[in-house]
């Protein structure tokens, strides 16, 4: 399992505003940039950064996790998934993706399910370290980097 950082108590969780929209934005575009470097770009940066202020904040059940007062990651739930989870590529591997996972279970307590890039080795290895099993491998058809993906589940 994965170190975790000491400082974790400095972590506050909590639903993102419309003033958070604009750091949101910029942990989700730099975390898609730098974990999944492979990955192809669905839209410009200031495409992605006006649905994440224009729609994914204000629109979704949008949670963020942060250092003091910086957005250190992001995490949106629809019903039972795991829509978008993002943490900025400084703070991985720091706890603060385990401390927003585990709030996301807290949440839907009856489970939860999301998807993974096949190619995202390290984010696959992260969901199956806290519980999650892959129940279907996809051609990517149904998403919008029409990429290969893994459908998990979490069920407690």
């Amino acid at each position: 399992m994965a170190s975790h950082d000491t400082s974790q108590a400095r972590v506050n969780i909590r639903r993102a505003t419309a003033a958070d929209a604009a750091e949101v934005a910029t942990v989700y575009i730099a975390s898609r940039r730098g974990a999944v470097a492979w990955l192809p770009t669905v839209g410009s940066d200031a495409e992605i950064r006006a649905f994440v202020i224009d729609r994914m904040v204000p629109e979704r059940e949008t949670w963020v996790a942060e250092y003091g007062r910086r957005i250190a990651a992001v995490l949106v739930l629809d019903g039972d998934e795991v829509d978008q989870f993002y943490v900025a590529p400084a703070d991985q591997r720091r706890g603060v993706g385990d401390r927003l996972l585990a709030h996301a279970k807290r949440l839907r307590p009856t489970g939860l399910r999301l998807h993974a890039f096949q190619k995202n080795t390290p984010a696959r290895r992260f969901y199956e370290d806290r519980g999650f099993v892959a129940k279907a491998l996809t051609d990517g058809a149904t998403n919008m980097e029409r990429e290969p993906d893994v459908l998990y589940e979490w069920i407690p």
